[in-house]
């Protein structure tokens, strides 16, 4: 009889919770050749309800295994609300020589997850903007299937 109650402790547990909505932005640009042009700007826009929360931004790439490098040379640009633009340059580690690729593969290509933020932040009411573009010295970049924006709450 314990069993059973245990048993149906654990289904309510996983209810109550897998109830809870996922608290994510996430948007992706596909590229059906396979190849992002430099000229290429692609733009995210999300919008924040909650102020309280600190919130973690991560770059998404899907890739090919014949890419040609162990990182990814990105300028991004964000628009926070009643702000202007501000833009950086980012070198993003996709690879290194004991690993690998960092990411999560299947067969050749390859799920890539890079936080843009070092530590998870708190961003302002209202609606942000992003654009992404990569500086890469090849143009097209080659092997890259896929691009975007990720941002989820953190929870603590």
């Amino acid at each position: 009889m314990a069993g059973v109650k245990i048993y149906i402790y654990i289904l309510l547990v996983l209810f109550i919770t897998s109830c809870e909505p996922i608290q994510l932005y996430e948007q992706t640009t596909t590229y059906p050749t396979h190849e992002w042009s430099s000229k290429q700007v692609n733009n995210y826009q999300f919008n924040i309800t909650d102020t309280t929360s600190l919130y973690k931004i991560y770059f998404v790439i899907r890739h090919h295994n014949a890419y040609h490098y162990k990182n990814i040379w990105l300028q991004v640009s964000t628009k926070s609300p009643a702000d202007t633009a501000v833009a950086q340059t980012l070198n993003l580690q996709l690879a290194d020589d004991q690993k690998g690729w960092l990411g999560v593969g299947m067969d050749d290509i390859f799920d890539q997850r890079i936080p843009i933020n070092a530590t998870p932040t708190k961003l302002k009411l209202g609606i942000y903007n992003f654009s992404l573009q990569h500086t890469m010295r090849e143009d097209p970049l080659l092997g890259v299937l896929a691009t975007g924006l990720r941002v989820e709450k953190v929870h603590l």
